[in-house]
């Protein structure tokens, strides 16, 4: 396969699935939104999403102050974030327009619609009125498109580099929505208990407890766990199980281990005469999640084991697109 159409198929699947999970980092923040919380709070809380996303240079940059009507319109709309939803979905059309001829008619067509929706969506004040139909709507679209892919696709390197672009970026927004948890609203709770006197700090623990439950349950839903969770341990909802679920189980769709074995197996299959190297830099990622345990990375630091995560699979998709797509430009 060319390098110019395995870049455009994978790109259009990484956009594809990058707007999926913005939809779903910003729905659980608006659910979030709704807890009892100070302002304060909940400025930090929309603060977190834009520094995990890597968005609040740019975001401080056009916004005098920060409000949750601004973080969704920038993160939603605005044509000039390139990571907004607007413009993932565009870049996965503009991807897919480029490379129609290795589309099945429905797969591009499902690309094409989804745009097209997309424009006479944001016209309309339908995601001011209720922003979590909204973040439902691009789910469903995201959906649709693996679906087709999979379905209508023959299992070629053209598949394969779709499936590698969507669960590379996968894993790698998964990462950004657990950590998303600790770097902004736990850490929040944590430094105003350390600011309170002892016989104070027993119910601001309890208050903080009860906060922590909906908020785990809200970033469970947002990776569509909730229901895995209830049926993998069967009770009460606590941040090591959430963790361990979303990062170590390989049954967990979403999980990272689980899109780190969906890497390796797309890998496998398109691998050429320069990849070797590429093959063992994700393997050792993989094997580092397949044989750890949850207590060894909460020790070692839930938000420090993330964050060196996500450095590796920057690292990885940066070989990717050295041994097979169109060069980096230097």
């Amino acid at each position: 396969m060319l390098s110019r159409t395995a870049d455009h198929l994978f790109w259009m699947a990484r956009y594809t699935e990058r707007a999926e999970n913005t939809a779903r980092m910003l729905d659980v923040h608006v659910q979030t939104a709704l807890l009892p919380q100070s302002v304060d709070d909940a400025e930090q809380g929309w603060r977190a999403v834009l520094g995990i996303s890597e968005l609040l240079y740019g975001y401080n940059q056009k916004y005098d102050k920060l409000t949750q009507k601004d973080v969704i319109d920038f993160m939603v709309r605005d044509p000039n974030n390139p990571s907004s939803i607007a413009s993932c979905l565009r870049q996965a059309r503009e991807n897919a327009r480029a490379v129609r001829g290795a589309l099945t008619t429905e797969a591009w067509e499902i690309q094409n619609a989804t745009w097209i929706k997309m424009q006479s969506y944001l016209q309309t004040n339908a995601l001011e009125q209720n922003p979590s139909d909204f973040f439902e709507w691009v789910k469903h679209r995201s959906h649709l498109s693996r679906g087709v892919t999979i379905g209508t696709m023959l299992e070629d390197e053209a598949f394969h580099f779709i499936r590698l672009g969507t669960f590379l970026e996968r894993a790698d927004n998964t990462a950004r929505i657990i950590d998303v948890k600790f770097h902004g609203a736990k850490e929040t709770q944590s430094q105003k208990q350390n600011g309170q006197s002892q016989s104070q700090s027993q119910s601001a623990r309890d208050e903080a407890g009860q906060l922590d439950f909906y908020y785990w349950a809200a970033i469970l839903r947002s990776v569509s766990g909730f229901e895995i969770y209830r049926k993998v341990y069967r009770d009460v909802i606590t941040p090591e199980r959430v963790a361990e679920l979303l990062i170590l189980r390989a049954d967990m769709p979403r999980s990272l281990l689980a899109c780190m074995g969906n890497v390796i197996s797309n890998l496998h299959h398109v691998r050429n005469d320069v990849s070797a190297d590429t093959e063992r830099f994700a393997g050792k990622l993989h094997a580092d999640l397949k044989f750890a345990r949850i207590e060894e990375i909460l020790e070692a630091g839930l938000h420090d084991t993330l964050t060196e995560f996500l450095e590796r699979i920057f690292e990885l998709g940066n070989r990717i697109s050295r041994d097979f797509l169109v060069p980096l430009a230097a």
